[in-house]
């Protein structure tokens, strides 16, 4: 199959590559990382693309379903249990969509981008349909894709579900707390917290009546709080506005009874639920490996032991992040 990897829409094209099913189910990220010296494949105008693909693709295409979350909240795990049916391709984190939602930004006035908005909303929706065209291709096997967004991504949501009409989603978070600790457990968070901080600060600020602390004043915590809320926000938000095709789940709920959620979350998808494939996800070594990093073990004994050892290290961050959730509670 070409693959739409990545969109550069200052030069208005797309490189696609050449990816088989089984490189779909081992990228965790479909990302550069999932390049090789053996990849194959070349860049393609985006308008030869979408007149190509308005017509020949619609007899091949499969539901198209999402998942969202709020970062580090077991998406990949969901999204690699829902590979172990056999019936789902999955799509982890493409790079376009990261770049709709730049786009996106823009064309609402709230992008970081000096420059404005390159394309018009028609043509925003156009890229849109034609990568959900795409998206949309399987293989024999293939009975739904499942595509698993990034955690900042996610603000598109009620565009691809606009457009997708027939989509649905879960979206997964954790409560306050425990999302601190998981944040801060982790060796990049510093990296990726500032790296998202300014969109994210940006939504907050159009969304909360209370005036936020200037981004150089946030401790670490404080930032891992707000980066909690934005994305939660944007959950509750999404859930509202989709309230039977959007299904909310608490990770360490979803990690307490696996069987029933992944039964709900099987229904949900209109994927089967028969008993045998229930009780072969719930043998899969995926419950027993990191997902990101399917060599390395990891289970929910060890996510404990890393909570708790967060906990213990990073008591004042969390403390610092949990007051300022308080007091922009407070203040309404």
């Amino acid at each position: 199959m070409l693959y739409p990897f990545k969109l550069d829409l200052e030069r208005s094209r797309v490189l696609q590559i050449e990816m088989d099913e089984a490189a779909f189910r081992a990228a965790s990220f479909l990302d550069d990382r999932i390049l090789t010296p053996a990849t194959r494949g070349a860049w393609a105008p985006l308008s030869d693309l979408m007149a190509a693909t308005a017509v020949s693709v619609r007899g091949d295409a499969r539901p198209l379903h999402f998942i969202f979350h709020t970062g580090h909240v077991g998406s990949t795990l969901v999204s690699r249990l829902l590979d172990e049916t056999g019936r789902v391709l999955p799509l982890r984190e493409p790079l376009p969509l990261r770049t709709l939602a730049a786009a996106h930004d823009a064309l609402q006035g709230g992008g970081l981008d000096p420059d404005p908005a390159s394309m018009t909303p028609a043509q925003f929706d156009a890229l849109l349909a034609m990568l959900l065209r795409l998206w949309s291709l399987g293989y024999a096997t293939t009975e739904a894709v499942i595509l698993k967004a990034t955690s900042s991504a996610a603000r598109l949501a009620p565009a691809l579900l606009n457009a997708a009409r027939d989509s649905r989603a879960i979206y997964l978070n954790l409560r306050a707390e425990p999302y601190l600790a998981t944040l801060l457990a982790g060796q990049n968070s510093p990296i990726d917290l500032r790296g998202h901080a300014p969109e994210r600060l940006r939504r907050l600020a159009a969304r909360l009546a209370s005036p936020l602390p200037a981004l150089g004043d946030l401790s670490l915590g404080e930032l891992a709080a707000l980066s909690w809320l934005a994305e939660t926000l944007t959950q509750q938000d999404l859930i509202a506005r989709y309230p039977t095709r959007v299904v909310g789940i608490d990770f360490d709920a979803f990690l307490a009874d696996v069987a029933g959620h992944l039964q709900g979350i099987l229904a949900h998808f209109r994927l089967p639920q028969d008993p045998e494939c229930l009780g072969a996800l719930l043998r899969s070594p995926v419950l027993t490996r990191y997902s990101k990093a399917p060599e390395h073990p990891y289970d929910p004994a060890l996510r404990a032991e890393v909570l708790q050892d967060a906990r213990r290290h990073h008591r004042g961050e969390i403390g610092k992040g949990l007051r300022l959730l308080e007091r922009l509670h407070a203040a309404g």
